[in-house]
């Protein structure tokens, strides 16, 4: 066999990628091979490391067309809930604009993900997902290039009974990967830090015995905010609904004492609104700010309107907040740039459950209760045109590359449309390949978002996780 000749030996190098174990790399001219492990990508240079531990460079354009995909997927991370802006927007580009009869080529299948909900974070080469196994809640970890499974840990306990419908086991938000640990938060108010290398749990926190929480119908939702060194969650109650830890520790440094509203199912969002570094969150008649640096309670806005269960995310931008929420509530865009917060305008044409929305070019996305898919103005709130239909009338939405990727959560199956103010333009549309046996006699859907990160569009239903190929 040809051996790749590589690029000189140099020195090494903090790791910008965590080794995944030895593969094959082969030279584009040539077919030459090296058994090596990927650690940096730098300025069009690779970093490969052999089995005896030398360290090597080459260019990136020098390898195999495989090699470089796999390059691709290892250094495309998606660190938490939403992505790095929590906005729900990828940064990819190149991706198909129109679909194949059939829908885009998959790659992969992770049949063994356990019950659950949680989006999956791919973080240099690694896939990180939650879910509830033999009666455990585990953090799972996966390499993104096979969905083969790697390790596991638990962190905490699961009976995979279900909450308040006796149905829907298993942790729901997604984890939040930083400095080389992961934190993630079960359905029962168990937050734990897990490091990556030693896959030890580092510390955790009780959000019901340690602040004083109550754990909502439906289970703790929020996927934790990473901000700088801090760590930032909402237990909710009386001793402060939101708290802040130093991430690498886990010691305390402030609880937002002026806020002790019970905890609903939305994650945290930053916001410079002022130019004051602020986290906001929405509660269940109540959407409110506190100031980074101490917790202190900056401003509120009633949310009169919020019902049974509040979950979407905010979104944040400039010196305004869009909220959303399902139930018959409605949404209402919020001015808080003068350190208090002033209705814009409030109405009914997103009623937006739990498939999350989407800001594109002043306007929002979204599943809307009753209207279906919706296309709203954010400057007046006006609708711009609505669809509805079979395969279109509920689920989560997505977008990367000027589309939107949306799951309808009654069928499982996947659809591409322009993200355009000028009307509904579809682009294809597949069904999930399998349907998992863990929702069989239950009232469960497939209510995982989908996430395209690295030119793959992953997409989870309970234990079933699929990777797709959607580059062009």
């Amino acid at each position: 066999m040809k051996r790749l000749l590589l690029h000189a030996l140099v020195p090494a190098a903090l790791l910008s990628v965590e080794p995944l174990g030895a593969r094959t790399w082969t030279e584009a001219e040539g077919g030459r091979t090296v058994e090596a492990e990927l650690v940096e990508v730098r300025e069009g240079m690779v970093t490969l490391r052999r089995t005896d531990g030398r360290e090597f460079q080459l260019p990136l354009d020098r390898l195999s067309e495989a090699d470089r995909e796999h390059v691709a997927a290892a250094t495309a991370n998606w660190p938490g809930w939403q992505g790095p802006n929590r906005d729900n927007r990828s940064p990819d580009t190149g991706l198909l604009k129109q679909w194949p009869d059939g829908g885009p080529t998959l790659l992969w299948t992770f049949d063994d993900g356990g019950r659950g909900y949680s989006a999956p974070v791919i973080v240099d080469g690694r896939i990180f997902i939650t879910g509830s196994r033999s009666k455990r809640a585990e953090l799972i970890c996966l390499d993104a290039a096979s969905g083969r499974e790697l390790w596991s840990t638990p962190i905490g306990d699961d009976e995979g009974k279900g909450y308040n419908t006796g149905w829907g086991g298993g942790p729901r938000g997604a984890v939040t990967v930083s400095g080389g640990r992961v934190y993630a938060i079960t359905a029962n108010g168990e937050l734990a830090c897990v490091d990556i290398e030693s896959r030890k749990r580092v510390w955790g926190k009780d959000f019901v015995e340690d602040y004083g929480g109550t754990v909502p119908a439906w289970g703790y939702s929020e996927s934790p905010l990473v901000d700088g060194d801090k760590l930032v969650v909402t237990p909710g109650g009386g001793k402060g609904a939101i708290v802040a830890f130093d991430k690498e520790s886990g010691r305390e440094l402030w609880r937002s004492k002026g806020l002790t509203e019970e905890a609903q199912y939305s994650s945290l969002v930053i916001s410079e609104a002022g130019g004051r570094r602020q986290y906001v969150q929405l509660f269940m008649k109540k959407l409110a700010g506190v100031d980074a640096a101490d917790g202190e309670l900056l401003w509120t806005s009633d949310w009169g309107q919020g019902r049974t269960a509040v979950i979407p995310t905010p979104v944040c931008f400039g010196d305004r907040v869009y909220i959303t929420a399902g139930y018959g509530a409605g949404c209402k865009l919020v001015d808080i740039g003068g350190g208090s917060a002033k209705d814009v305008w409030e109405n009914k044409v997103m009623k937006n459950h739990h498939g999350g929305v989407v800001r594109v070019d002043g306007h929002i996305y979204g599943f809307s209760d009753g209207p279906g898919l919706v296309c709203q103005r954010v400057e007046d709130g006006e609708m711009v045109w609505n669809e509805k239909g079979d395969g279109i009338q509920k689920g989560a939405v997505h977008y990367a590359d000027g589309m939107l990727y949306g799951v309808d959560e009654h069928h499982g199956s996947v659809f591409l449309a322009e993200a355009t103010p000028e009307g509904y333009r579809e682009k294809g549309r597949f069904p999930l390949p399998r349907t998992t046996k863990l929702r069989e006699g239950t009232g469960g859907k497939v209510w995982t978002h989908p996430v395209v990160i690295g030119g793959r569009l992953y997409l989870r239903d309970q234990d079933l996780l699929f990777c797709y190929d959607v580059k062009e």
